[in-house]
């Protein structure tokens, strides 16, 4: 039997793959189809009715294009192709009914509905529907949703498409939203009244073709016209999502994603798509230096000066932070190396080997989930980690691949086998052929972490799969490429510091001044713990605020843009260091970001291949004994990893919700 089957389109022959369905054939010859509930990545409804098209010698009535296979076309007279039709008078005129249906019900809203001007619902009742209604009855009314401090509800407007239901139950992995009642009492609705417990909920606003469901942090703020958009890169978790940055004057007022098949496909996190409001709070917009234990505000060239003077014939340390772009961290690295000081990126003591991109990378791609038929999770709550990553890995077990967890127990969204929480675990742990073996930070970052890793590997070996590092920060792989580490880890770099250069890096714990800890240069963003115990404060650009490049989990070179510009004296990260560097006498070869690439490039040539994988090949490590220690999660609590996340009220509203759905409910006395 042929793997693909010839149908003719309004007109047009195509060769398409049999099991496609007729809106997807069409799509693929490039005609549009409308449609509401029809979504590419959900399960099909089929309740819609808008992507009605007619077959020639079919029915004599449309046919809901999403629901019906090219396979079940019947053929023509004498074996010809099967013919469709998506603009004959019989489809405009279904179309037509079908539009004037879905508005019987629905207000007239647009004036002051935040999805007025990317409203599916407005562009193809403009397009597809008529201008008048034959229904003079009064409308109906529903009650809105409470489903937590990130998705609105105008339930009056629902159309009923389930997409919400459908994202919710099958990429979420949560059964909070379903669909109650009959014909015209037929409503969305959340089980109990509950408010919904996915970190992936946002996405939902995205889903809804009405203005049902909309952003409750951005409502009544801006109109889309309004917007300047900005394609970039988000740094909250290591996955390097693909994201939108739309902003208004100075300020970033949403955060959307873009489809990118390779990382996130067309999801974000919560985190990622609200935490814009941590960008305006706690901002450093002025330099500071500190005299007798209190911080006061100064200019950059007595900063400057200043920093210059603390780190001139002193042993200096460079600490490179989680959201700082690569270009950061090699400026950095430069500078303070100059110096005869080391730099180090491993700030959480991740034992994660040094020039081995196998062994910190992995060899493995996130699409390679797709087709893996077996995981084994090591030391990681890939719910918290990287929320999107473990939607994929649910799909892939949705599709019949088995997942084995060691490690703390935790709730994934699917089923999973404990394999056990300790060292012992891993130790008898096996993986059948096809396995991919996913190791989180936590795993790596006790002292037995090179262990932990050359079990790992083993492990992938004998399925001869394959092996992926799951990183936390953002910045981890790029500043691993470039070789900002120290033999020996964090804790052979802090010996004898007199001078610690914080480029950003906000969870570490450095010793007080007043034990005789070392003296503290910040650069950061964000007025947070860096700054707290900082001597010197430099104010740098947020990751929206620069160009910068970012490697993601799994080495892919990605470019963030800039989308805004930073506040007050606040500078870039790489245009503050090459201006100490100067200060210094060790003036650093670029004077533009461009130039500052070209050196980066030649060092190491693979960060020129923008949103290219390269191939790490596979050098094992060295098998070692491991400890007897069980293994932790890295990320404790999902809304509040970084600075930016801990200055934005939401996501501290976000973190008390969900500590208190996690506390165990107390039965009355």
């Amino acid at each position: 039997m042929s793997n693909t089957r010839n149908i003719i389109i309004d007109g047009h022959e195509v060769e398409v793959d049999p099991n496609l369905t007729l809106i997807q054939a069409c799509e693929q010859a490039g005609i549009e189809v409308p449609r509401f509930c029809y979504h590419e990545r959900l399960s099909i409804a089929g309740n819609c009715r808008m992507c009605l098209v007619e077959v020639v010698g079919g029915p004599p009535k449309p046919t809901a294009s999403c629901a019906m296979q090219v396979k079940d076309l019947r053929p023509g007279p004498d074996g010809a192709p099967s013919v469709i039709k998506t603009n004959s008078p019989m489809v405009k005129k279904a179309r037509e009914g079908v539009m004037e249906f879905l508005l019987i019900n629905h207000p007239l809203d647009c004036p002051i509905c935040d999805q007025g001007g990317e409203c599916d619902l407005q562009d193809q009742a403009m397009a597809y529907g008529v201008d008048f209604s034959r229904y003079r009855e009064p409308k109906r009314a529903s009650e809105n949703l409470d489903l937590g401090p990130l998705v609105s509800t105008a339930m009056t407007r629902c159309i009923s498409c389930t997409r919400c239901v459908r994202f919710t139950s099958e990429v979420a992995g949560i059964t909070q939203m379903g669909q109650t009642g009959r014909g015209e009492d037929s409503e969305i609705t959340s089980y109990l009244n509950e408010t919904l417990n996915s970190n992936l909920q946002g996405n939902i606003i995205d889903l809804c073709p009405v203005g049902a469901l909309t952003s409750k942090p951005y409502a009544f703020t801006a109109r889309p016209w309004e917007l300047t958009k900005t394609e970039t890169i988000d740094v909250m978790d290591a996955l390097g999502s693909n994201i939108r940055v739309d902003v208004k004057g100075r300020e970033v007022m949403r955060i959307l994603p873009r489809n990118h098949d390779g990382v996130n496909e067309e999801w974000i996190s919560d985190k990622t798509r609200f935490v814009w409001d941590g960008l305006r709070r706690q901002r450093l917009d002025t330099p500071y230096i500190r005299e007798n234990g209190k911080l006061r505000k100064a200019g950059w060239g007595e900063a400057l000066a200043a920093a210059s003077a603390a780190m001139k014939g002193k042993k200096v340390l460079g600490l490179v932070g989680d959201l700082a772009p690569v270009e950061a961290a090699f400026s950095l690295k430069t500078l303070v190396e100059g110096l005869g000081g080391t730099v180090e990126c491993r700030t959480d003591g991740a034992r994660l080997p040094i020039g081995n991109r196998s062994a910190y990378v992995g060899n493995a791609t996130i699409e390679d989930i797709d087709t893996a038929s077996e995981f084994v999770l090591i030391g990681t709550n890939l719910r918290n980690e990287l929320p999107v990553l473990n939607a994929r890995v649910r799909r892939a077990w949705i599709n019949g691949a088995k997942v084995s967890l060691i490690g703390e127990a935790c709730d994934l969204t699917y089923d999973v086998e404990h394999l056990g929480t300790d060292r012992a675990a891993l130790a008898k742990a096996t993986a059948g052929e096809g396995a991919m073996i996913i190791v989180g930070q936590a795993a790596l970052s006790e002292a037995d972490g090179e262990a932990v890793l050359a079990h790992a590997m083993a492990l992938a070996e004998k399925s001869g799969g394959k092996m992926l590092v799951l990183h936390t920060a953002a910045s981890r792989v790029g500043a691993m490429d470039i070789g900002a580490v120290t033999e020996g880890g964090l804790l052979a770099a802090v010996q004898g510091v007199e001078v610690i250069y914080n480029l950003g890096a906000d969870e570490v714990e450095i010793q007080p001044a007043s034990e005789g800890g070392p003296f503290v240069i910040y650069q950061g963003s964000h007025g947070d713990r860096g700054a707290n115990r900082a001597d010197i404060i430099l104010p740098a650009a947020a990751y929206t605020e620069e160009n910068g490049l970012f490697v993601n989990t799994e080495g892919r070179p990605q470019l963030a843009m800039r989308a805004g510009f930073a506040p007050g004296e606040a500078k870039e990260n790489w245009a503050i260091l090459r201006a100490l560097s100067a200060e210094l006498g060790a003036t650093l070869p670029w004077d533009s970001l461009a130039v500052l690439r070209q050196a980066l490039v030649a060092a190491v040539p693979h960060l020129a291949q923008i949103d290219v994988v390269a191939d790490n090949g596979w050098t094992p490590v060295a098998p070692r004994d491991m400890g007897a220690a069980t293994f932790r999660t890295a990320v404790k609590d999902f809304y509040l990893t970084n600075p930016i996340a801990r200055a934005s009220a939401l996501m501290a509203e976000c973190s008390a919700l969900a500590k208190s759905r996690d506390a165990a409910p107390l039965a009355a006395e």
